[in-house]
């Protein structure tokens, strides 16, 4: 196995059994449901500003070990990012999950969530890494509709 393969193992598995930032803010300034129907993942995403940039993010929901994880480690990437750069970074995370053989250029600020660069290979779950991402766009947009993957 390579090293990334091994680390996208180890990270998964850490953030699945010990989500971070799981829960809900209080007296969010904006929130947002997403669901999966293909495989059942639920997620709620909330935070809470200060000014432009994101103080505190947290989800809730269940789902399988690549959404929780991710949910969790987009939680820990978005503290402290501006609307905009956290914009960017979905942008920047939805390409590398979704565009094989890309070259996109990470840059600073993708950190941990490069090691999910190998889920384009499995299209099923590539939903389930996004949910919580376009959820929190959502949140973002101040959309009222719930996210769904479909």
């Amino acid at each position: 196995m390579s090293e990334l393969s091994d680390l996208y193992q180890e990270l998964i598995l850490d953030h699945n059994r010990s989500p971070r930032n799981r829960g809900k803010v209080e007296a969010p300034d904006g929130s947002a449901q997403g669901y999966n129907p293909l495989c059942g993942d639920q997620i709620s995403v909330s935070m809470k500003m200060n000014g432009d940039k994101i103080e505190s993010v947290k989800f809730e929901g269940s789902g399988c070990a690549i959404s929780t994880a991710s949910a969790s480690l987009m939680t820990e990437a978005l503290k402290g990012k501006t609307k905009a750069e956290a914009t960017e970074l979905f942008e920047k995370f939805h390409k590398l999950l979704t565009e094989e053989g890309s070259s996109i250029e990470l840059g600073p600020g993708m950190g941990k969530l490069a090691v999910f660069s190998g889920v384009c290979q499995y299209p099923a779950r590539v939903k389930c890494a996004t949910l919580a991402w376009h959820t929190v766009k959502a949140a973002i947009d101040n959309e009222d509709e719930p996210v769904t993957t479909e």
